[in-house]
C-alpha cells in the first residue's frame, strides 16, 4: 500500500479525501454518479467514463457538448494507451479563405461563429473506446444523459456563473439563444434546465453507436446550419474522420513516469518543466515558499516557449517530440533559470541536442483519464438547434501565419490545449489525473505533482493548495488565499502580478485517482477540486 503521504490538509477547502475500489472523478455530481451507476451495473472503468463524458455534455454545457474534441489514456490491467480524438478543419480552409472573408492583417481565424469550427472528435472518441475496451452495449451508455437531458436539472452555482458570463458574448451566435436561453435569459442557479434536443441526438448516437452523427442526419444538419451562416464546414468533412489510437509520451520524475498524449496537444508542456525541476532538488524548499514557487514559474515559462514555437500537428512539426524532452536539453534549459529573478524566455533550439475531466478506476486495476472540450466558454457559440449539437471554436487556435507550424490548412488538426495525464512507476499504474483550464491544464499537473512527488502531499491537499497561472512575459496571476509572503517573495524577484480576466477558465480545476495497492483489496483514494461543482463518487 502506498503510504507516503501526509494526510493532514493543511489548505481551507470543503473536500476530504474519498477512499473507495470502484470511483469515478469529474466536475458534477449527476455525471459522476452516472459513472458510478454504470459500474454497480457491471460496467468497467471505461464503460463508466463513456457514460460521465455524455452526461457532462448535458450537464455542463459551458464546459463541453457533443460538438466537443477529446483526449484518453487508460490503463486496461496491463498496458497504458493513448486515444487523440481531436478533429481537424474542414478542407476548405486554408489561409486565403481566412484572408478573403477577414482581411490580410488578420492573425488567425475568429474566435466565434462557424469559422472557428473544426470537426468534433468526442463523440467518435466514445465509440472507439467501448469498442475496444467497454464491457456494456455503447447504447446502454448513452441511456443515463438521455434521461438526466429530457428530465431536466437544477442548474448548479459554478456552471451558472459561466454560464452567465458567455450570454453577452454569445447570445447573437446562431441557434445560441435558442438553446441555452430559456426565458431570455442565463438559467439561475437552482433552475431547471431541460436539453430535449440534445437527448434526440443521444438517441441517434446510441442507435446507430455514432453512425448518425457522422454520416447521418446529424451530419447533414450541421452542414445545412454551416451553409445558412456562413461556415465552410461539409458533411464529408463529418464523414472522413476518424480518432487515431497513439502511444503516450513518456518523462520520469522522481521516481515516477509522467505520461501524455503526443503534440497536437500541450501535454509535453509538464514533461518539459518537470524536466527542467529535475535538475533541483525541490524537495530540499518548503512548499509553500517563494523560492520553490519561482522555479517552477521559470521552468513553466521554459516550457511554454518551446511548446509554442514548436507544438502543433505532429506531421508538420519541425522537431519530435523526443528532441524537445531529451536529458540533455532540458538540463541545458534548466540552466538558464536564475533563482535571483523572473526572466521572460524565448525558445530554445532542441533540434542542436472553457473543459471538462473526468477519471475512473475500478476494482479490476483498470484507469482511465478523459478529457473533453468545447474550447472556450460555450466553444463556437454555434448550435445546431434541432440537435442541440454546441459546437467548439478550437479552430481559432490555428495560425494565418504561413510560417508557423500551426498555420491553418485543410484537414490539418489545430494546436489543443486539453490534455488528460498519468502517473506509473516502475511500469505499475499510480495516477489518473487532470486540471482544466486552457494553457493552465499543464500547470496544474505541474504544481500538483511537485506537492504529491515532492513534499508528499495527498491528491486532495494538493489540489486544494494556492495556485498561480503563467501568461507571458513575466505576468502570472496570483490565486486568492495564497500566502502573502509567498506573493511579496515573488514581486521581490520580479514577477509581475495582473488582474485574471478570462471569467471562464480561472485557476483550472482538477480531478486526481492515486492506486493505492491491489484495488481489488487496498483500492484508491480520490480527489475533486473544489473549484467546480464537482464530486469523487466512491464504494
Amino acid at each position: 500500500m502506498s503510504t507516503h503521504f501526509e494526510w493532514s490538509h493543511g489548505y481551507p477547502s470543503t473536500r476530504t479525501p474519498v477512499f473507495g475500489h470502484n470511483v469515478v472523478a469529474t466536475s458534477h455530481p449527476l455525471a459522476a454518479q452516472v459513472g458510478l451507476r454504470v459500474l454497480h451495473a457491471g460496467g468497467n472503468a471505461v464503460d463508466a467514463a463513456v457514460a460521465t463524458a455524455a452526461a457532462m455534455t448535458i450537464v455542463e454545457p459551458c464546459s463541453n457538448g457533443l460538438g466537443s474534441d477529446a483526449f484518453c489514456i487508460l490503463w486496461d490491467g496491463h498496458a497504458l494507451h493513448g486515444l487523440n480524438a481531436s478533429g481537424p478543419a474542414p478542407a476548405a480552409w486554408t489561409p486565403e479563405y481566412f484572408r478573403r472573408k477577414y482581411g490580410t492583417d488578420a492573425p488567425a481565424p475568429p474566435m466565434r461563429g462557424w469559422d472557428s469550427v473544426t470537426v468534433p472528435g468526442a463523440v467518435a472518441g466514445w465509440v472507439a473506446l467501448s469498442r475496444k475496451f467497454g464491457k456494456l452495449p455503447f447504447a446502454d451508455l448513452m441511456q443515463p444523459a438521455i434521461a438526466i437531458a429530457r428530465r431536466g436539472y437544477a442548474v448548479p452555482v459554478v456552471v451558472q456563473q459561466k454560464w452567465a458570463a458567455a450570454v453577452p458574448l454569445l447570445a447573437d451566435q446562431p441557434g445560441y439563444a435558442q438553446t441555452f436561453m430559456p426565458h431570455g435569459r442565463a438559467p439561475r442557479v437552482g433552475e431547471r434546465f431541460r436539453f430535449e434536443t440534445a437527448a434526440r441526438a443521444l438517441e441517434a448516437i446510441a442507435a446507430s453507436e455514432g453512425e448518425a452523427f457522422y454520416r447521418g442526419e446529424i451530419a447533414a444538419a450541421a452542414e445545412r446550419h454551416a451553409r445558412a451562416n456562413g461556415g465552410a464546414m461539409t458533411a464529408a468533412d463529418f464523414a472522413a474522420y476518424a480518432p487515431e489510437w497513439v502511444a503516450p509520451l513518456a518523462k520520469d520524475y522522481r521516481g515516477h513516469t509522467l505520461h501524455e498524449i503526443p503534440p497536437n496537444g500541450q501535454g509535453i508542456a509538464a514533461q518539459i518543466a518537470l524536466g527542467i525541476l529535475s535538475h533541483f532538488d525541490m524537495a530540499a524548499l518548503p512548499i509553500d515558499s517563494a523560492a520553490c514557487q519561482h522555479l517552477q514559474i521559470e521552468a513553466m515559462k521554459l516550457a511554454f516557449a518551446d511548446v509554442y514555437r514548436f507544438v502543433a500537428d505532429p506531421q508538420v512539426m519541425q522537431v519530435t517530440p523526443a528532441q524537445l524532452l531529451d536529458d540533455a536539453y532540458l538540463a541545458s534549459r534548466a540552466k538558464l533559470i536564475d533563482r535571483k529573478r523572473a526572466q521572460d524566455f524565448g525558445a530554445g533550439n532542441p533540434v542542436r541536442g472553457g473543459t471538462i475531466y473526468l477519471t475512473a478506476a475500478d476494482e479490476s486495476g483498470m484507469m482511465v483519464s478523459l478529457i473533453q472540450s468545447n474550447y472556450m466558454g460555450f466553444g463556437s457559440g454555434v448550435v445546431v438547434p434541432e440537435f442541440g449539437l454546441a459546437l467548439q471554436n478550437r479552430g481559432h487556435g490555428f495560425s494565418l501565419d504561413a510560417a508557423s507550424a500551426n498555420a491553418v490548412a485543410p484537414s490539418k488538426r489545430p494546436f489543443h490545449t486539453i490534455i488528460p495525464a498519468f502517473l506509473t512507476k516502475d511500469g505499475a499504474p499510480v495516477m489518473s489525473f487532470g486540471v482544466m483550464g486552457g494553457n493552465m491544464q499543464p500547470q496544474g499537473h505541474m504544481q500538483t505533482l511537485v506537492r504529491m512527488l515532492d513534499h508528499a502531499q495527498h491528491p486532495q491537499a494538493a489540489c486544494d493548495a494556492p495556485r498561480w497561472r503563467f501568461n507571458q512575459g513575466l505576468e502570472i496571476n496570483i490565486e486568492p488565499g495564497m500566502n502573502a509572503d509567498i506573493v511579496q517573495g515573488l514581486a521581490d524577484l520580479g514577477h509581475r502580478f495582473n488582474a485574471l480576466e478570462d471569467s471562464y477558465q480561472d485557476f483550472g480545476a482538477g480531478q486526481f485517482i492515486w492506486r493505492l495497492g491491489d484495488p481489488a483489496e487496498d483500492g484508491y483514494v480520490a480527489a475533486s477540486d473544489a473549484r467546480r461543482d464537482g464530486l469523487a463518487a466512491a464504494y
